[in-house]
């Protein structure tokens, strides 16, 4: 996302603007309404019961949780006015989107080398099966773990053969 957006919409502004709203509309759809809950539910918990070192760690994971929604849908709305009112909503949605990268990136690294490091070492192979069971069932096409459900399959392959290439499939 960062690439097309530093790229801008180019000669193509339709398949610019196409591919961004799905890239959003996928972080809104997957991420935000169906992995994050998981987490919440029964993986911080856990981890936090386990490591009650690591709770002001679960404590902002939770809390991104709770404002990644809005953003992300606040981008949204920040892309759609750039898309239709013009050039003059550009600078506003680039003034959102880049924070909110910087955040979401934060937050993945924070799972990956905080919260996932801990459960590895605290959780019994029943507790993993839980929640690999519960991940599965989410069928996210971005981790080859699983087999995609179709539905998001469907907009992963959109996304990959619009954008435009390196970024994706599409004409550069």
């Amino acid at each position: 996302m960062r690439m097309m957006v530093e790229r801008g919409p180019q000669d193509d502004a339709e398949r610019f603007f196409d591919v961004l709203r799905a890239m959003l509309f996928y972080i809104d759809e997957f991420p935000e309404r169906l992995h994050h809950p998981k987490e919440s539910d029964l993986l911080f918990p856990r981890v936090a019961r386990r490591s009650p070192e690591l709770m002001e760690t679960v404590t902002r994971l939770e809390r991104d949780h709770l404002h990644g929604e809005a953003q992300v849908r606040e981008l949204q709305h920040l892309l759609l006015a750039w898309e239709l009112l013009g050039e003059s909503r550009r600078q506003a949605f680039v003034d959102a989107f880049k924070p909110y990268v910087d955040f979401y990136l934060e937050h993945m690294r924070l799972e990956e080398s905080v919260i996932l490091p801990e459960a590895e070492m605290q959780l019994s192979e029943t507790e993993w099966a839980e929640l690999d069971a519960a991940f599965e069932r989410n069928r996210d096409p971005l981790t080859g773990k699983y087999p995609p459900d179709p539905a998001y399959d469907r907009l992963f392959t959109r996304i990959v053969m619009k954008a435009p290439a390196p970024i994706g499939l599409g004409e550069a």
